[in-house]
């Protein structure tokens, strides 16, 4: 009898050992999962100037991919680093308050003295930071500021050509710049076709992607057209992407869409178009594949008869021989549905011409999708 009345006691305390290991581990838990928060920040603010100014590569350093952490530099670049961060939080208070900090005005000042190719690379760097960090000031530069900085264009080295690009590219976010800028497209496109550097490729590309381009840089364009599609077939994700990108957009130029699909490409050309390649890639191959599509079909081309070669990407993609289609349907059921519906979208271009609107019915073609396929 004593032993039963000692078992709703027992349980009491097993009860609470229970409770407060429990307790005590979810305090346990929580203590890791904040301690872990502090230590690995993600990029909540990955599109505030801030975040878009650490992405910038230094001098030496290579572009790292958005879900890549950059490494920390550690010696004498560390401390490089250290001071220019710590010079830019000083600016970013002074205009906070609305002071002028001069910060991007020392810098400007001193590329114009003559300096050693890695300290032109560190002071371009800086001035980069200090665009995008301090809109006000950058604001007040002047197109001289501008030309100064195309001018590191044509130095001998480089790193200062790739740090000279991504200057340009955040000064190209100021509006009253962009024509000034525009003004350098012919020579980034030269550098782009004429030096087989993949960081260089990107930020030249992304230059040229963050403005329109001129009607004057059409005959350029197409000098360099065969560049860009050796870009696109390299083996660089970030170059591939920012390649691909600026092609999409010159495929919408009535003028150059023969050039482009006139292009000649690689026999495995249509690997862009495996479901194993990176969900962004796969997206802006799409789009481009899509662009393509409507524009060879619209009344203004096809009034035309235009003649292609056999290893063009016109054949590559729309010949007769083209396997596009069994791509095209591999991708419909792809894991990511951005890349699902572009897919779609291609397929529904390449069944009916871009003026279907005005005809009672879709005409025949010579799409792959035809004949109950």
């Amino acid at each position: 009898m004593s032993c039963i009345c000692q078992r709703p006691g027992q349980m009491d305390i097993r009860r609470g050992v229970v409770g407060l290991a429990t307790g005590a581990g979810a305090v346990y838990l929580l203590y890791k999962a904040i301690k872990a928060g502090i230590k690995c920040q993600p990029p909540f603010c990955s599109a505030s100037p801030i975040c878009i100014a650490r992405e910038c590569p230094r001098p030496g350093e290579r572009a790292w991919p958005q879900e890549v952490p950059i490494p920390q530099v550690s010696g004498v670049g560390g401390a490089q680093g250290d001071s220019s961060t710590f010079l830019s939080c000083l600016a970013i208070e002074r205009e906070r308050h609305g002071r002028d900090s001069g910060e991007l005005r020392r810098l400007l000042n001193s590329l114009e003295c003559k300096q050693d190719a890695y300290t032109k690379s560190m002071i371009l760097h800086s001035i980069t930071r200090c665009v995008y960090l301090l809109e006000s000031e950058a604001s007040t530069c002047t197109n001289d500021d501008i030309t100064l900085v195309g001018s590191m264009l044509d130095d001998k080295d480089n790193s200062v050509k790739i740090q000279a690009l991504n200057t340009l590219k955040a000064f190209s976010g100021i509006r009253k710049f962009r024509l000034k800028i525009q003004e350098h497209a012919i020579k980034v496109l030269e550098l782009i076709s004429t030096i087989w550097d993949s960081e260089l490729h990107i930020a030249g590309l992304r230059l040229l992607n963050n403005f329109p381009l001129p009607d004057f840089v059409h005959p350029q364009l197409r000098r360099v057209m065969p560049a860009l599609m050796e870009i696109l077939q390299s083996d660089y994700i970030l170059a591939q992407v920012q390649a691909i990108r600026l092609l999409s957009t010159l495929a919408q130029k009535n003028d150059l869409l023969y050039d482009i699909l006139n292009c000649h490409v690689h026999s495995n050309f249509l690997n862009l178009f495996q479901s194993t390649q990176p969900g962004s890639l796969l997206f802006e191959v799409l789009v481009f594949a899509e662009r393509l599509s409507e524009g060879r079909s619209s009344p203004h081309y096809r009034a035309v008869k235009w003649h292609y070669n056999e290893q063009s990407l016109h054949e590559a993609l729309f010949g007769d021989d083209s396997r596009l289609a069994d791509r095209l349907l591999a991708l419909v059921i792809h894991p990511e549905e951005d890349v699902q519906i572009q897919a779609c979208k291609v397929i529904v271009s390449l069944q009916c011409p871009q003026d279907v609107g005005i005809r009672p019915s879709c005409p025949p073609s010579h799409s792959c999708f035809n004949n109950g396929e």
